[in-house]
C-alpha cells in the first residue's frame, strides 16, 4: 500500500458523505470529523456541490484525507483532482477511470465484488479495492473467500456497514477499512448535530482498536 492508503487503514473508517450545502456545511463537518479522529472524508458525486466541498475541507483543514466518491467518468476525476482531491472512489470498476486515474497518478479504489472484478485489479497492479455494496454482495463471508485466490488484496467495504457489525469487519485481516455514513447522515449534517457525529466517530475509532487488538 501507498503512504495514503496506510494512513487511511490505521485509522480504518471511512465516512462517505453527501453534501447538499457545501459552503454550509463542509468546514463544520470537517472539523467534527477531525475531532472524532476520522481526518477522511469520501464525497460522493451524487450531490452537485461535491467538488466545492472537497476544496473547503482541504483548505480549510490540510491534515485531511479528502477524496471523491462515486465518480462515474474522467471528467469527474479531473474536478476532484482540481478541488485538491486525493484520492478516487468508483462504484464499479470502470477500466476507462482506472487507466485514467493511473495516469494521472492519483489513488484510485474501484468497486469489485466478483472474480472477474479482483482479476481485473490485479491486472493494473491495484492493492486496495472498493467492495460495493458489501452486506448485498455477500459481506465478510464473501470477502473472505476471495481472499483466497486474490491474497494480494485489501479491501475497504461499504454498504450496510454501521456500529452493530464494524467490530466484525475490522478484525479480518483483509479488511483495510470499512465506509460508511451511519457517522454522516443526512438528518446529522442538515440539523447541524456536529457533536453528535464526532460522537459517532470516536465510538467508530475505538472499535477498530479493540477489535484489531484481539
Amino acid at each position: 500500500m501507498n503512504d495514503l492508503q496506510k494512513k487511511i487503514s490505521d485509522i480504518g473508517v471511512v465516512p462517505v458523505i453527501k453534501l447538499n450545502h457545501p459552503q454550509r456545511d463542509a468546514k463544520a463537518l470537517a472539523d467534527a470529523l477531525c475531532a472524532g479522529g476520522i481526518p477522511i472524508a469520501e464525497v460522493t458525486f451524487r450531490a452537485a456541490g461535491a467538488a466545492d466541498a472537497i476544496r473547503i475541507m482541504r483548505e480549510t483543514h490540510p491534515e485531511m484525507m479528502v477524496g471523491a466518491g462515486t465518480v462515474m467518468n474522467t471528467q469527474q476525476v479531473d474536478e476532484a483532482i482540481e478541488a485538491g482531491a486525493m484520492f478516487i472512489v468508483t462504484p464499479g470498476l470502470d477500466p476507462v477511470i482506472v487507466e485514467y486515474c493511473i495516469a494521472k497518478n492519483i489513488t484510485v479504489f474501484p468497486g469489485c465484488t466478483t472474480p472477474t472484478d479482483y482479476h481485473t485489479a490485479y491486472r493494473y497492479g491495484l492493492e486496495v479495492l472498493k467492495f460495493f455494496p458489501a452486506e448485498q454482495s455477500g459481506g465478510l463471508a464473501k470477502i473472505k473467500a476471495m481472499s483466497a485466490p486474490f491474497p494480494m488484496f485489501k479491501v475497504m467495504p461499504t454498504g450496510g456497514i454501521g456500529l452493530k457489525n464494524l467490530a466484525e469487519y475490522a478484525a479480518a485481516p483483509v479488511i483495510a477499512a470499512c465506509g460508511g455514513s451511519y457517522m454522516v447522515t443526512a438528518d446529522l449534517i442538515d440539523n447541524g448535530k456536529w457533536d453528535e457525529i464526532t460522537e459517532l466517530c470516536r465510538k467508530s475509532v475505538e472499535i477498530v482498536k479493540e477489535a484489531r487488538a484481539k
